[in-house]
C-alpha cells in the first residue's frame, strides 16, 4: 500500500484554487486505492474521510498586522505563544513586509511529518501543494521523494504587482513581500514539479530554472455541478468577476476601465470584498461606476454555481492565469466567457471550444468582446453549452488523479 504526505498552507476550498485541489485530488487518489494523509494549514478544509487530517498551527501574523485595537496581533487563547520560535519569527518578518506564511509552514509541516514517522507510519512520497518551502527539503533529505504542484510561480505575481505599482515604496513593499527566491530554491531541488498549463511550464523552466525533465504538465480538474440549461439573455445584463482584487495578476482595473466604455445599464458583480482604500476603489469612484459595480464578497460553492447561470458575461481580464478556472466552471454552466489571451487560459479556451479572447491590458479590446457577445448573446451561450462535454473528458478529476498517479509511480520505481 502507498501512503502520501500532503502539504498544503492553506486548506479551505473558498481561499483559493490550492484548496479546491487538494480537497478533490486526495478524494480521487483515495478511490485509486492511495492511503492519505493531510497536513493543512488555516482555513481549514472541508471534512475529508478518506484522508487523516493533522491541522497545523499557523497564527496568521500577516493578517493580524492590519487588525485594529492593542493586542490584536497576538495569539489566542494564550498570548504568551507568540514568544514560540517559529512564532516569534513570524511576527516579526511581518513588520518588515515579509510574507513567512508558506516557509514557516513547511517547517511545521516537515515536523509533524517527521514525528509520525517516529510513531511508526511509513511514508512512499510527499506531495506538497504550493507552499516551496525549505522544510521540503528536510523530508528530501531523509530519502523521501518530495513532489510539489505550483500552479504559477511568485515570479509571475511579483512581475505584475511591479507593473502596478506606482512609487518607489510600493515596488520595495513588492520585492520584500514575495519569496520568489526561496521558491525557486526550493523548486529546482524536488524530484518533480506538477504544473497546470503549458504556460506555467515555460515560465517555471525560465524564471525558476527548474529542469525541464522534472516539470510535468497535469491539468486542474474542475468539480462540475448540473450543465447549464438553455436560457434567454438577461433583461438586465449583468458582468461576473470571480476572483481577488488585490490579486495583481486578476486585472479586476482593466475591467472597470472598459465597463466606463459600455452602456450605463449594464452592470458588473464581484465576488470579492469591496477594496476599501484601494486604487480599485479610487478608479471606481473616478470612472462614475459607483452605482454599477457591486461587491458580493466570498460566496458559497452552491452561490457561485447560482452567480454564473444568472450571469450574462463571465470576464477574466487577468494578465496571468495558471489554469483559469472560473472560466471553465462558466462555460460548463452554460455562460459566455470572455477572457485575456494570457497564461492558461487560451489553452483553456482552446480545450472547451468557447469563449472569446481579448489582447490582455486593453481595455477597449475588452469593452468590444463584451458589447460583441451581448450582440450575439444566444450563438455565445449555445457554443458555451457546447463545450460541456469536452470540459467534462478534459477536467475530470479521475482522470487528474490518474495522471498523477502515472508520475508517482515513475518517481518510486526510480527509486
Amino acid at each position: 500500500m502507498i501512503r502520501i504526505a500532503f502539504l498544503a498552507y492553506r486548506g479551505s476550498m473558498t481561499s483559493g484554487g490550492q484548496g479546491i485541489y487538494l480537497y478533490a485530488l486526495t478524494r480521487e487518489l483515495a478511490a485509486l486505492g492511495y492511503e492519505i494523509d493531510v497536513f493543512v494549514g488555516p482555513p481549514w478544509p472541508d471534512p475529508m474521510p478518506w484522508a487523516e487530517v493533522t491541522r497545523i498551527e499557523n497564527q496568521c501574523f500577516w493578517g493580524r498586522r492590519f487588525a485594529p485595537g492593542p493586542g490584536a496581533f497576538l495569539p489566542s487563547p494564550d498570548p504568551l505563544r507568540i514568544f514560540a520560535p517559529l512564532n516569534f519569527y513570524e511576527f516579526a518578518v511581518t513588520r518588515f513586509g515579509f510574507l513567512p506564511e508558506s516557509f514557516a509552514f513547511s517547517l511545521r509541516a516537515a515536523r509533524a511529518v517527521i514525528e509520525r514517522m517516529r510513531r511508526g507510519r511509513r511514508y512512499q512520497l510527499v506531495h506538497d501543494v504550493q507552499s516551496v518551502g525549505y522544510g521540503l527539503l528536510w523530508l528530501r533529505a531523509l530519502g523521501l521523494p518530495v513532489v510539489t504542484t505550483i500552479h504559477h510561480p511568485l515570479s509571475v505575481d511579483r512581475r505584475s504587482s511591479l507593473r502596478r505599482d506606482r512609487s518607489f515604496r510600493e515596488k520595495k513593499g513588492t520585492l520584500t513581500f514575495y519569496p520568489v527566491r526561496t521558491q525557486r530554491r526550493v523548486a529546482r531541488r524536488l524530484d518533480a514539479v506538477l504544473t497546470s498549463s503549458d504556460a506555467s511550464a515555460r515560465e517555471l523552466t525560465a524564471g525558476f530554472g527548474v529542469r525541464a525533465d522534472r516539470v510535468h504538465r497535469v491539468r486542474n480538474g474542475v468539480e462540475l455541478t448540473l450543465p447549464g440549461s438553455r436560457r434567454s439573455r438577461p433583461k438586465s445584463p449583468e458582468l461576473l468577476f470571480v476572483g481577488r482584487c488585490g490579486d495583481p495578476n486578476k486585472g479586476l482595473e482593466y475591467l472597470l476601465a472598459a465597463l466606463a466604455e459600455l452602456p450605463s445599464s449594464l452592470t458588473l458583480r464581484v465576488l470579492d470584498g469591496f477594496p476599501a482604500g484601494t486604487a480599485l476603489e479610487r478608479q471606481i469612484r473616478e470612472l462614475g461606476l459607483c452605482g454599477r459595480v457591486r461587491f458580493s464578497g466570498k460566496v458559497s460553492s452552491q452561490e457561485l454555481d447560482r452567480a454564473y447561470r444568472s450571469a450574462a458575461v463571465v470576464v477574466l481580464p487577468s494578465l496571468f492565469e495558471g489554469f483559469g478556472l472560473p472560466a471553465v466552471e462558466a462555460l460548463a454552466a452554460g455562460t459566455p466567457v470572455v477572457a485575456s489571451r494570457a497564461g492558461a487560459l487560451p489553452e483553456v479556451i482552446a480545450a472547451a471550444g468557447a469563449g472569446v479572447l481579448v489582447p490582455p491590458a486593453d481595455p477597449a479590446a475588452l469593452a468590444r468582446a463584451i458589447s460583441q457577445v451581448l450582440e450575439h448573446w444566444g450563438t455565445e451561450h449555445a457554443r458555451a453549452l457546447d463545450a460541456r462535454t469536452r470540459i467534462e473528458q478534459a477536467y475530470a478529476w479521475s482522470r487528474i488523479a490518474a495522471d498523477t498517479a502515472r508520475i508517482y509511480q515513475r518517481l518510486l520505481e526510480r527509486g
